[in-house]
């Protein structure tokens, strides 16, 4: 003879309710500051295009006589960023080992090889369309376009904290 409840009286709960994952807070600021239209697989485009290096003339022109500085300083920001979470509090120094590096390895003509992994580590965070054969191309044709192009990228982010030095 099988049991049922009379009505209006609810059935027993014969499980305990499960918890959820907390929810996985990102670091960082708006990495998207511009607005670009995102593609369905999730990426974008760079904000800034690889010629418009011109538009920071104080950037364009260090990245032309210092190109190891600011990689260094790119480098060292976008490090700052992922690790912390919050812009570099001084903007990155001028001078650093990534900067060091740059110029032992610049010296010889391949400083180019450096930054194509730069500017891989920068699309990744910001999630822009491209491939390693594009990050070769631009970073060994243009680097010191390549170079304010991300300086701008990690600008943008770093601007989005209100405040912040960029």
């Amino acid at each position: 003879m099988e049991t049922t409840n009379p009505p209006n009286i609810p059935e027993p709960v014969t499980s305990q309710p499960q918890s959820m994952a907390p929810m996985q807070m990102t670091a960082g600021g708006d990495k998207n500051a511009l607005n670009k239209p995102v593609s369905q697989d999730g990426t974008r485009d760079w904000s800034f295009g690889l010629f418009s290096c011109f538009e920071d003339c104080g950037t364009c022109c260090m990245s032309w006589w210092c190109p190891c500085i600011v990689y260094g300083k790119n480098r060292q920001r976008l490090s700052h960023l992922q690790a912390q979470g919050v812009p570099h509090p001084d903007g990155g120094e001028t001078i650093n080992s990534d900067c060091l590096v740059s110029c032992l390895v610049g010296s010889v003509g391949c400083g180019w090889v450096l930054n194509m992994g730069a500017r891989s580590d920068i699309r990744q965070r910001y999630h822009i369309e491209g491939s390693g054969v594009g990050d070769c191309c631009s970073s060994y044709w243009c680097l010191p376009c390549d170079l304010v192009q991300e300086h701008r990228e990690i600008q943008l982010e770093e601007r989005s904290f209100g405040g912040a030095k960029a």
